[in-house]
């Protein structure tokens, strides 16, 4: 039998939910608020944003280009590696409506060499994303996520542990801790979670997946701080999720625990994943960042347009 790693979270035995709510890490749903706040009031929400031609830059060695694509995903083009995290191009979530159209269509991806999965949940990782995916070469995610990549077209699947390092050729990615959970279904307590720091280049780009603050982004520091934050600023309300996710504030606190160089924002105004308003978080982290005389660190991307650090 293989031994649990002591780098693992511990896996609790709980009782089978007794209600709807139960179904939910934050306990706070029941079937009608569930129903009303996140997919009815999607439905009346018209679909917004642009799916647009990318006009990708010309690199230089060292340069990296970030494009948004929507939620948690992003394309990361070096001159010689191009990587997505997270890629979910889907317009439904089962009942969840996309209400903010992806920035670039599938068929504009460039040629993918990576993909890094965070975890296994369906906004994050996305089957029939993936499958339509022009035959990426190595998917690299936590462990016990490794049989959903099954017959997905990748070349080579890699599970990490967390702090695990994964090495090719000239670049290395890092299984990084985060408080979150990893099941895909009910009672499916054994698939791992986390972020990614990403090497390359002398560059280093630091992905938070999804996660509540935590003591650990002071330890991500010490390990291996990044200079770029991808950090998840939604699914904040009611404050009960915030067991599981971050609002602006905390995650201008994780910014500050890392000492990265530039914060850019993800998981908000793609999926009505909770109760607050769809525009709050970024309207919120931009007045934190004017108090706080951050503004030159945050960088708010749009979906579908590269930018270049």
């Amino acid at each position: 039998m293989k031994k649990r790693s002591p780098y693992r979270p511990p896996v609790s035995r709980e009782r089978l939910p007794r209600s709807f709510k139960e179904f939910t890490p934050a306990r706070h749903f029941n079937p009608r608020t569930f129903f009303r706040e996140l997919v009815w009031k999607a439905l009346l929400t018209p679909r917004t944003g642009q799916t647009r031609q990318p006009v990708f830059p010309k690199l230089n060695r060292g340069q990296v280009a970030i494009t948004w694509i929507g939620h948690a995903s992003f394309l990361l083009q070096f001159t010689n590696l191009n990587v997505l995290i997270d890629p979910n191009f889907a317009n439904w979530l089962f009942l969840l409506k996309r209400v903010k159209r992806s920035g670039l269509s599938l068929e504009h991806l460039p040629p993918i060499d990576l993909v890094l999965l965070t975890h296994a949940h369906f906004d994050h990782f996305h089957k029939p994303t993936l499958r339509r995916l022009p035959h990426p070469k190595i998917g690299v995610m936590p462990w016990g996520v490794g049989d959903l990549a099954q017959n997905l077209g990748f070349g080579r699947v890699v599970e990490l542990e967390w702090w695990e390092t994964f090495c090719h050729r000239d670049w290395k990615v890092t299984l990084t801790p985060s408080k979150h959970w990893g099941a895909r279904v009910l009672r499916d307590q054994r698939r791992g979670y986390g972020g990614f720091v990403l090497e390359h280049q002398g560059r280093r780009i630091y992905h938070a997946g999804d996660s509540a603050y935590f003591e650990g982004f002071k330890e991500i520091k010490k390990s291996c701080r990044p200079e770029i934050a991808l950090l998840p600023i939604g699914a904040y309300h009611p404050e009960s999720f915030r067991n599981l996710h971050m609002g602006p504030d905390e995650a201008i606190k994780a910014f500050r625990d890392l000492r990265a160089r530039w914060l850019i924002p993800m998981h908000y105004g793609t999926f009505r994943l909770s109760f607050e308003d769809m525009d709050a978080p970024p309207r919120w982290l931009q007045q934190l960042a004017v108090e706080q005389g951050l503004t030159h660190k945050v960088r708010m991307l749009v979906e579908g347009v590269p930018q270049v650090f």
